[in-house]
């Protein structure tokens, strides 16, 4: 692609942008487990410190504001997915389970999965070939020493990818990716026209808590919306899953979602799940294994 000039390129060079990563088949089983209506998957972005030092910064203010995330962010969201019997994914860059690797033991221990979510929470959209998947590695093979268990999931950090990304994911052995946005069912990822086996769990901006809630200096972004207005979104998007026997699948950071104004949102959340019906609740490994296991 021509970045100054887009409209000189050559067809045969948008094509090829177009097609190095596509969304092959929708991956919608017959049905959930248990006769769900639906799946119900949570994840939350545990950045913690890493969302400032993988910007090539260290701002004690903001480093502190990671440490938020960790010391109350976590414990809050474990009590409320507890009292819910819900288990969730747990998307975590080395570095954050690297500065305090005990913080991680209570997510295993709860049952909840952990996903890889770069080395430290650097933007992959930047990097080599050589360089992104020695920093896939290590921060799979670090979490990994750290828990016990081999990370089966990867999220970019910031939801950027390289060319290279998926192609990654799917040699490094990954069962599924969740930093995409082709639909809002989980579906085949496809690299230059041929399968990768690798199953993606879409994510989206309208389901993630920083979107609405996110205050930042650089770039300038302030929280917009309420927490009931943005409960409303959430509530009308599993509604929506509910009614189409889909997937919902939401995005939360520890250090955004953690506070005592907006905890109530996850808490509310799922019994709003629980009072509508049956409702699988799963982590993304789950929900990516089944909709594999039952493909077409």
């Amino acid at each position: 692609m021509n970045p100054d000039r887009p409209w000189e390129t050559p067809e045969a060079g948008w094509r090829a942008a177009v097609e190095r990563v596509r969304a092959g088949r929708r991956l919608v089983p017959p049905s959930w487990p248990g006769g769900a209506r639906c799946a119900l998957a949570l994840s939350f972005d545990a950045d913690h410190e890493t969302f400032e030092l993988g910007l090539g910064r260290a701002a004690i203010g903001r480093l502190a504001w990671g440490e938020f995330g960790r010391r109350r962010g976590v414990p809050r969201i474990l009590d409320v997915l507890a009292r819910h019997d819900a288990r969730a994914t747990f998307f975590v860059p080395a570095v954050a389970g690297l500065i305090a690797p005990g913080a991680l033991s209570p997510l295993a221990a709860a049952g909840h999965e952990i996903g890889v979510h770069g080395w430290i929470h650097e933007n992959t959209s930047r990097l080599d070939r050589e360089t992104e998947r020695d920093l896939m590695r290590r921060a799979r093979d670090a979490l990994a020493a750290m828990t016990g268990t081999l990370p089966v999931g990867h999220r970019a950090a910031q939801w950027d990818l390289s060319p290279h990304t998926v192609e990654l994911v799917a040699e490094l052995g990954f069962a599924y990716d969740s930093s995409l946005m082709a639909d809002d069912a989980p579906y085949e990822l496809m690299c230059d026209g041929r399968s990768t086996g690798v199953v993606e769990i879409p994510v989206e901006w309208s389901r993630d808590d920083a979107v609405y809630f996110l205050f930042n200096r650089d770039p300038a972004t302030r929280p917009w919306m309420s927490p009931e207005a943005v409960f409303d979104i959430f509530r009308r998007e599993l509604d929506g899953a509910f009614a189409e026997g889909g997937l919902f699948q939401a995005v939360f950071h520890p250090f955004v979602i953690g506070y005592r104004s907006r905890i109530w949102i996850l808490d509310a959340l799922l019994a709003h799940a629980r009072a509508s019906g049956p409702v699988w609740i799963a982590t993304h490994a789950e929900v990516a294994d089944w909709v594999w296991r039952n493909r077409g």
